[in-house]
């Protein structure tokens, strides 16, 4: 059977000086994590399909985009530590706090490494034109149209909204087109 020891003057200040020292590394594991999650999902939102996308918002977009690797990498290994710093002192219920957190951090490390605008804004693998007498298109429908000698093209804006480019060739001429 343990015997609490008495609340000397000295005890106190340990266990004042443990807290303290705990909610320091909560703070930098909340901000670290913060961080890398915030690498991944910032970009990943305002860049989206059949949005605004405002060019100062784009901006920021990018630069995150581009620092988010080596950012995530460094935010999440910074986790990583407070967390093992932080696993022997707290209960279940923010052991389990911890590691869904990890788990989210580790996802957002690994998706700032992979093109994920790609799997929004897939290329179109072959276009198929039709004459524009079987075409069904709403008359008010905006197109972006190109015509080199005989040969032209109209690319419906609804579509290039979502695919972005679209590679052709018009005219003999290779094209790129993009909205």
């Amino acid at each position: 059977m343990r015997v609490p020891s008495p609340a000397t003057p000295q005890n106190q200040r340990t266990q004042e000086t443990d807290r303290r020292a705990s909610r320091w590394i909560w703070a930098g594991f909340t901000v670290c994590a913060i961080a890398a999650v915030g690498l991944f999902f910032v970009p990943a939102f305002i860049i989206r399909p059949f949005r605004y996308q405002a060019p100062h918002a784009l901006l920021v977009a990018m630069a995150l985009r581009q620092r988010a690797p080596l950012g995530t990498l460094i935010a999440g290994l910074a986790c990583f530590l407070f967390a093992f710093a932080l696993w022997r002192t707290v209960g279940l219920w923010r052991k389990a706090l911890l590691a869904v957190t990890l788990l989210v951090v580790t996802f957002s490390s690994v998706m700032a490494r992979l093109n994920y605008f790609e799997w929004m804004f897939h290329p179109i693998a072959g276009a198929q034109f039709i004459a524009q007498t079987e075409s069904r298109l709403d008359p008010k429908e905006m197109v972006m149209a190109v015509r080199f000698d005989s040969d032209a093209r109209a690319y419906p804006i609804s579509q290039m909204a979502y695919h972005h480019v679209l590679n052709d060739v018009v005219g003999r001429v290779p094209i790129a087109v993009a909205y």
